[in-house]
């Protein structure tokens, strides 16, 4: 009887975290599916801005403050993940990269982080974090990208980092997302966009053609920003949809888990049910013989 009892109370325990789980994975549910809305409307925008001021550098080349090569003795790492846990291995994902792109380079990690789990996780190992973004995760403005990017850019201009390395997730499907690192400062260098010696004589053709006013100077001034600021949202945008697909897989997992153990502790009390009847049985029969 006490086995049946603690069998009963085990099953409304799960019961209780079935719920939850199942609640949450509907919330994550609806969550994604707006999310996935605003990837959708952002993704071609961003992806557009970075495909045209990558052409329009190529034409430019180098020469600008912003995109000379230095020695790398500060690298600026900005690295997003989430304001709350119950995401599978999103966060540990993104973390796990971060740490490998800091073993890969000899020089000083300065960090700026979007997302509790990050702050918390980099503070507490004594890593030097320059500024951090909470609260953003999950509904991202350009305004936050603009924020993060002109900070970066301007230790960037003081010199005070000699790059800046983007970490973030990138959104494929809602079952597959895969941490990405990009180094936004300097440029990565920029691949011309046909091959072929007719093709590539075309561009030196174009880039003689090419005028930029009042300067190519000041054009980069602007597009440089615009560049930084542009590949941070869409960032920004990706990780708020893996993170939301993320968390409806871990929930949903969760709460198949939660229905296997029940069935599994059903079958037990069934069990135990049914030993305890042959019991009270063998005990009325073996009654009935001394009596008779």
């Amino acid at each position: 009887m006490a086995q049946m009892r603690e069998i009963k109370r085990r099953i409304r325990g799960i019961q209780s975290i079935r719920q939850i789980t199942n609640a949450m994975e509907l919330v994550a549910t609806a969550k994604l599916q707006k999310a996935r809305t605003s990837l959708k409307q952002s993704r071609p925008y961003y992806t557009t801005v970075l495909e045209n001021i990558n052409d329009i550098l190529q034409y430019t080349g180098g020469g600008h403050p912003l995109l000379e090569e230095r020695p790398i003795k500060k690298s600026l790492y900005i690295v997003v993940t989430s304001d709350r846990g119950l995401a599978g291995g999103y966060n540990a994902n993104v973390i796990q990269l971060a740490h490998q792109a800091m073993k890969e380079r000899d020089s000083e990690p300065l960090l700026m982080v979007v997302g509790t789990k990050a702050k918390d996780h980099f503070s507490k190992r004594g890593f030097t974090i320059h500024q951090d973004f909470v609260g953003l995760s999950e509904r991202p403005s350009f305004d936050d990208a603009q924020s993060l990017g002109d900070e970066a850019i301007n230790l960037y201009r003081k010199k005070e980092i000699d790059e800046i390395i983007l970490i973030y997730t990138e959104f494929e499907s809602t079952l597959s997302s895969m941490p990405e690192k990009i180094r936004l400062l300097p440029t990565e260098k920029l691949q011309a966009p046909s091959e072929g010696k007719e093709d590539g004589e075309k561009q030196e053709g174009y880039r003689d053609l090419i005028e930029f006013e009042p300067s190519t100077t000041g054009v980069l001034d602007y597009l440089i920003p615009m560049y930084l600021n542009s590949a941070i949202f869409g960032a920004l945008i990706e990780a708020s949809a893996s993170e939301q697909a993320s968390r409806r897989i871990a929930m949903e997992n969760a709460t198949d888990n939660a229905n296997d153990m029940i069935d599994d502790l059903q079958t037990n009390y069934n069990r135990a049910r049914q030993a305890e009847i042959t019991n009270e049985i063998t005990e009325i029969v073996s009654g009935a013989d001394a009596l008779s």
